[in-house]
């Protein structure tokens, strides 16, 4: 039996690329000489990986500093699109997140800059449902080791991670922790020991 539950954010809990990608596409405009054709289908290729490796991918053509400084205007660029105009949560994740967050504690770690787990809280009003969560703009570090932190703060003995992504499941591993997929989202997962196909699945899949 399990004691707890984990979950990622993009593809998992919403799906916020379209908006980010509005967002991205402005500061691309005013802050450097490329083409603004980011669109949600690009983002979602590319969600899950560490901001570093995202911004290599999108402005290849500037230098390392460089890219770090605009994925992080981009980030913030993104944090006031999305409050503003929150992004649509996945059709039955709330009614999900009510009957689990009575039989379990709930958590969220995820591959983001700092701020943006709270942004998605407070845009979606989901926040009473989560215990704690942790991401790499917290502690500089990357998923694997997030999910471990927050088994040992929490004392979790049998914790199960919701995610989207063959990274995520590669995490999983990592951290020892088995991996749910959410098959609607993002990514593909190789033989995961669990497959969920809407988040109301959790409720009845342990």
């Amino acid at each position: 039996m399990i004691d707890s539950i984990i979950f990622d954010v993009d593809g998992t809990l919403w799906d916020s690329t379209d908006i980010v990608a509005r967002a991205w596409n402005r500061i691309l405009e005013q802050e450097t000489n490329l083409e603004p054709t980011l669109t949600g289908a690009t983002l979602k290729g590319l969600f899950g990986r560490l901001l570093p490796d995202i911004a290599a991918v999108i402005f290849e053509k500037y230098e390392k500093q460089r890219q770090l400084e605009l994925i992080d205007l981009c980030c913030e660029e993104e944090h006031r699109e999305l409050l503003a105009h929150p992004a649509p949560v996945y059709e039955t994740l709330e009614e999900a997140l009510q009957i689990l967050s009575q039989r379990y504690p709930l958590y969220i770690v995820s591959n983001c800059q700092a701020g943006y787990i709270e942004v998605f809280l407070k845009a979606t009003g989901l926040g009473r449902y989560f215990q704690d969560h942790l991401c790499p703009g917290d502690t500089g570090k990357a998923k694997a080791e997030n999910i471990r932190t927050i088994v040992r703060r929490h004392g979790l003995k049998s914790p199960v991670y919701v995610g989207d992504t063959s990274g995520d499941q590669k995490a999983c591993q990592s951290a020892g922790v088995p991996f749910v997929f959410a098959s609607y989202g993002f990514g593909t997962a190789e033989q995961p020991e669990y497959t969920i196909k809407k988040p109301l699945d959790l409720t009845s899949l342990f």
